[in-house]
């Protein structure tokens, strides 16, 4: 399926944000301790805020053998062609396809010059998968924010409940039609969360000199990921790939999923999320920022 660049143009107007829009909110838990991810959590133990005020969460998935449904978002614009960049990401997917387990499923999706490609939709079987990614070849511009914005109707028929996509990307943008920001925020009333892989595109944290900063792709692909709940990862050599493959892949082995209605009436707006932890092996916790939509229902 192809998606051509002027779709995406349309999906960034106020009509496409009604189509995100839904009743149902999903908030991925991670908690991590001082030893690493903390299991065994109950609905008990976590605080739900929303606007910072505590509300009950109807649902609520503890299992970390969950099955996943990951949407795997490849750059394969020409400066991707040069480096090693396609080899590297091919050794990412077939990381993820070898770590498969029962009900785990699997989409993927291209974008290069003005067109983002739905090359295999949702899946359980890796075969297509695979043959696809044996196909790479680097060509043409980038249209970066255009495919992430496209992220909600690539992701639109995955069937489980921890679900997140992949972006792999160098980070050069030279063919959007609309803006990084316009891109996350339609991401981020999807509830999809995005881990992105950098590759070569910088440290979002990087100083030149004492409390000057320095800008570079990393800062939108970091600002994507931490507003969606997803984590972004600066790769410069196998070993940072090996790495940020592994912390994603228990990431969605390890989360917790928080559920909640909202309101059938009330104001369109954009609601904090905080999730605090009852527990004191519980020291960092990561989450989703928020969501865009009607107040909850329950309080």
């Amino acid at each position: 399926m192809r998606l051509a660049g002027d779709e995406v143009a349309e999906r960034s107007t106020p009509t496409f944000t009604e189509e995100v829009q839904v009743a149902w909110i999903l908030v991925p838990v991670i908690v991590k301790g001082a030893n690493g991810y903390v299991n065994g959590l109950g609905r008990e133990d976590f605080d739900l805020k929303i606007d910072g005020r505590s509300i009950r969460f109807q649902d609520f998935e503890p299992r970390g053998e969950a099955p996943w449904s990951l949407v795997f978002l490849q750059d394969l614009s020409g400066s991707m062609g040069i480096g090693g960049r396609l080899e590297a990401s091919q050794q990412t997917l077939d990381y993820f396809l070898e770590a498969a387990r029962p009900g785990d499923e699997f989409a993927l999706a291209t974008f290069a010059g003005e067109d983002t490609n739905i090359d295999v939709p949702f899946t359980e079987d890796i075969g297509p998968v695979r043959e696809s990614v044996a196909s790479w070849e680097g060509y043409g511009k980038t249209a970066l924010h255009d495919a992430v914005a496209l992220l909600p109707r690539i992701s639109g028929d995955s069937r489980n409940v921890k679900r997140a996509a992949l972006l792999i990307t160098d980070g050069v943008d030279n063919a959007s039609t609309i803006s990084a920001a316009a891109a996350r925020e339609i991401v981020r009333q999807a509830q999809l969360p995005v881990y992105v892989f950098g590759l070569e595109s910088g440290d979002p944290f990087a100083v030149a000199k004492p409390g000057e900063k320095v800008y570079s792709y990393a800062d939108m692909l970091n600002l994507l990921a931490h507003m969606t709940g997803g984590r972004y990862f600066s790769i410069a050599s196998p070993d940072d790939m090996k790495e940020a493959c592994a912390t994603v892949a228990e990431d969605l082995r390890y989360q917790y999923v928080l559920g909640f209605e909202t309101q059938g009436v009330g104001k369109n707006a954009f609601r904090a999320i905080q999730v605090e932890v009852r527990n004191k092996k519980a020291k960092r916790v990561l989450a989703r920022k928020g969501y865009q939509g009607l107040p909850p229902a329950s309080k």
